[in-house]
């Protein structure tokens, strides 16, 4: 019981993150319509520094190099289901007219999927030991600032009212809770599936980044902003790097 403790506690806390975007309050509108596509380039790195330096590689060393090839038919799944899963968006909102684009909900079911992941990986930490569970703890949180940081810009940038977006990206990090309770009682099922769910998630990342965040990106005409959103977008992978080499995760 005192393991289960450790994890739900580990992945609120971890959850609890995404209101970094709360600070994005505190700042006047004009403002933060000028730094809204800096996020989106924040995200857009974090997505691909995600996909190729944690999910793939941990996937893949998952399979003991034995089923690379399954790997990167799960990111071809993981890409397509994004892309039919934005069509139908797209088709919704064009019937309703609504003035959300349909990325900000990707974002979110994408960063749900991620979240989920997270919830498995530091179950599996704690069971091991508790000092590797805190470990997985501080890489899980060292990637998520950037992540849901940019996640917020995101989704206010795709038509959402801040307020709404705290509240929305709240909910989706709570399922890193969920993925830590299923991860306590079921890891010895949940384990082979990982594999599959690694890479599905890593090809909605590659989706949303290529086929959504960056053609914003290249929207903008205005020099500064286009450079600002440049340098972020770096920025996002050279973090997501950096988680990699401190944490090796």
């Amino acid at each position: 019981m005192e393991e289960l403790f450790s994890i739900l506690l580990a992945t609120f806390l971890v959850s609890l993150i995404s209101f970094i975007g709360a600070a994005t309050l505190l700042i006047s509108e004009r403002v933060l319509k000028y730094i809204l596509l800096a996020l989106v380039g924040l995200s857009a790195g974090a997505l691909i520094g995600g996909a190729f330096l944690h999910l793939l590689p941990e996937a893949i060393a998952e399979t003991a190099g034995s089923g690379i090839v399954n790997v990167f038919q799960a990111v071809i799944v993981g890409f397509v289901v994004f892309f039919i899963m934005e069509k139908l968006l797209w088709r919704h909102c064009h019937e309703k007219s609504c003035p959300i684009h349909t990325f900000a909900y990707l974002n979110l079911v994408g960063d749900g999927v991620h979240n989920f992941i997270d919830g498995l990986i530091i179950a599996a930490g704690f069971l091991a030991s508790p000092q590797l569970g805190l470990v997985t703890v501080l890489a899980v949180a060292a990637h998520e600032i950037p992540q849901e940081l940019g996640d917020f810009g995101v989704i206010v940038y795709g038509g959402l009212k801040p307020r709404k977006a705290l509240l929305l990206n709240f909910i989706t990090a709570l399922t890193a809770v969920a993925g830590g309770i299923i991860g306590y009682y079921f890891l010895h099922l949940v384990e082979p599936v990982i594999v599959f769910v690694l890479p599905f998630a890593a090809g909605g990342f590659l989706y949303i980044a290529a086929a959504d965040l960056i053609p914003e990106l290249h929207k903008e005409s205005d020099q500064v902003k286009t450079v600002l959103s440049f340098v972020t977008f770096l920025v996002g992978i050279i973090l997501m790097l950096v988680v990699k080499v401190v944490f090796g995760g």
